[in-house]
Formats: structure tokens, C-alpha cells, sequence
């Protein structure tokens, strides 16, 4: 529910200019999609969600990136597709553990000229840095709307 009401509480306090995009991410991890453009080409993304993974239980999900986006490898008039790439971090929460780590995620947007979505698909290579050291890959299909 506290999740719930900060975005809510973000979506009243941000302007409609189309710098802000809330949706839905499937796959690892699976739950909300937060993105707020902060220039042409850059942007900050998150996600809050669950872990769908196998033998991890009820596992409290939140990542961040700072992501850059290459808009003149696909070329269309009535589409934009950025390949996107970061680098942001990862927290996990759950059992009584804490995992923190690093997240590289690669990705493409299909941003729809007309119509206020974003769908986009992503894979992320994580560096786990606490409790110990190991490898981890994250991705996921998602879509977002576009205030």
C-alpha cells in the first residue's frame, strides 16, 4: 500500500509534458515501470516489483538506472526506436537477506509518434556486491504511459 501511494503522489506532482512514463515490466523482475526523461536522450528508470524466480519466496524487487538512448539506429516516421544502455543498481529484499548489486541493462523502445506508450524490452547484467559476489542477468518486456 506505501508503494501505491508514492506513485500516486509522484504522478499528481509531475506535469503532463511527456517526461514521465508509468507502465508495467514482465518477466525478472515483474511489478511497476517508472521512467522520467531528463533531457533528449537520457533518462532515469525503476522498477518495483516481485520475483517470479523459483525457491526465492515473497523477494521485494526495486532497481534504478541512468540510461542513454541512440535514436538513429532505427529510422521510421511514424515510430521512434532507441537502443537504449546504463547503468543503475539493484536491491532485493526478502527471507531476512539484502542483496545489492549493479545493473547494466541494454534495451529497445518502440515510442509510438501519436500515441502516449512506450513498449520496451530489456536485458540487464547484474554484478551482486552484498552478500557476496556473483552474476545475475534481469530482464523483461514492459509498457509505460506517457504523461
Amino acid at each position: 500500500m506505501a508503494v501505491f501511494l508514492t506513485v500516486l503522489s509522484i504522478i499528481t506532482a509531475i506535469p503532463g509534458d511527456g517526461a514521465f512514463e508509468l507502465g508495467a515490466i514482465l518477466g525478472e523482475p515483474t511489478g511497476i515501470s517508472l521512467k522520467y526523461w531528463t533531457g533528449a536522450s537520457t533518462a532515469l528508470d525503476g522498477a518495483v516489483s516481485w520475483s517470479l524466480r523459483t525457491g526465492r519466496g515473497d523477494w521485494l524487487y526495486i532497481h534504478w538506472d541512468y540510461l542513454w538512448h541512440n535514436f538513429h539506429l532505427i529510422k521510421d516516421e511514424s515510430v521512434d526506436i532507441p537502443l537504449y544502455y546504463g547503468i543503475g543498481g539493484r536491491t532485493v529484499l526478502g527471507g531476512g537477506d539484502t542483496w545489492l548489486g549493479l545493473r547494466f541493462p541494454v534495451g529497445l523502445s518502440w515510442l509510438l509518434n501519436g500515441a502516449p506508450l512506450d513498449i520496451f524490452l530489456e536485458l540487464a547484467g547484474v554484478i551482486n556486491l552484498v552478500p557476496g559476489t556473483d552474476f545475475d542477468i534481469n530482464g523483461g518486456l514492459g509498457i509505460r504511459y506517457v504523461f
